[in-house]
């Protein structure tokens, strides 16, 4: 499957808390516009940003939906100024703290 382009890519998934990182966040980005240069700059900002452990650009009235991981609130509010506050092509965002991961990770089964 990985020879046929079926699988992308292996991964594990860690216990946050066991490695110190205890805050994780959902967070939803919303541009100033949707053009292509706008949208190639944050893509990029949010793919070489450590913290930012998965990133999707989505439709729905919103531009982006990233999973961001911080060891705490001090650490997180610093990567929210970076990627957020003082981005100018960012029109605005929402933090979802998570409470508790009841998930990850998904078995799909091929038929």
């Amino acid at each position: 499957m990985e020879d046929a382009g079926i699988i992308t890519q292996n991964a594990a998934i860690l216990d946050t808390a066991a490695i110190g990182m205890a805050i994780t966040s959902i967070v939803e980005v919303h541009l100033t516009d949707e053009r292509s240069a706008t949208v190639d700059a944050a893509k990029a900002l949010f793919r070489d940003a450590p913290e930012v452990q998965q990133c999707y650009y989505v439709t729905g009235g919103i531009s982006f939906v990233l999973v961001i991981v911080s060891r705490d609130m001090v650490t997180y509010e610093a990567a929210t100024r970076r990627l957020f506050a003082q981005n100018e092509a960012v029109a605005s965002f929402r933090s979802l703290i998570a409470l508790d991961r009841v998930k990850a990770g998904a078995e799909i089964v091929v038929p």
